[in-house]
């Protein structure tokens, strides 16, 4: 599991998805982004809860590769309108190796990938920590409820006792 250092600053967590998938490989990922971006990120104006990683190809690049799909980022207030959409597709910057490892994982396995958090680093770059995961069934979730229900539970016996 690739752990971010001591000193970042998260800017957006996604709570969902440790619960609505299994996570099997965490891996960090940088993001390209525009100065205006940057700007509102800094002031916490983002949401990744709706947002997916996918493939995306742009027109006239023939490359493919992975993109934040989804993700808000407001506009900075203080910016001109340089082309800022809030909604906008934003490339990821991984190594090519593990962008075509994910890539074969979610068009032959049936797997998803999903982000966890967005933050800046102790450098002061932008990083999304993504994972690759399998959805789970509700059974599964339930499971997972009822786990840390009894958990809580347990803590508080032995708290009490």
């Amino acid at each position: 599991m690739s752990k971010p250092t001591d000193n970042y600053k998260v800017i957006a967590f996604n709570k969902r998805a440790r619960f609505d998938y299994e996570l099997i490989e965490i891996v960090e990922a940088g993001i390209i982004l525009m100065g205006s971006e940057v700007k509102s990120l800094r002031l916490g104006k983002t949401s990744i809860n709706e947002a997916f990683i996918g493939e995306y190809k742009e027109e006239g690049n023939d490359a493919i590769g992975l993109y934040l799909l989804n993700a808000t980022i407001s506009p900075y207030p203080q910016a001109r309108n340089f082309g800022h959409v809030e909604k906008r597709p934003r490339q990821l910057l991984m190594r090519k190796r593990q962008m075509n490892k994910f890539l074969g994982s979610i068009r032959k396995k049936g797997m998803t990938i999903v982000p966890l958090r967005l933050y800046f680093n102790g450098k002061g770059l932008a990083k999304l920590e993504i994972a690759l995961a399998r959805g789970k069934q509700t059974h599964d979730k339930r499971a997972a409820i009822k786990d840390r229900d009894w958990g809580r539970e347990k803590a508080r016996v032995l708290k009490g006792g």
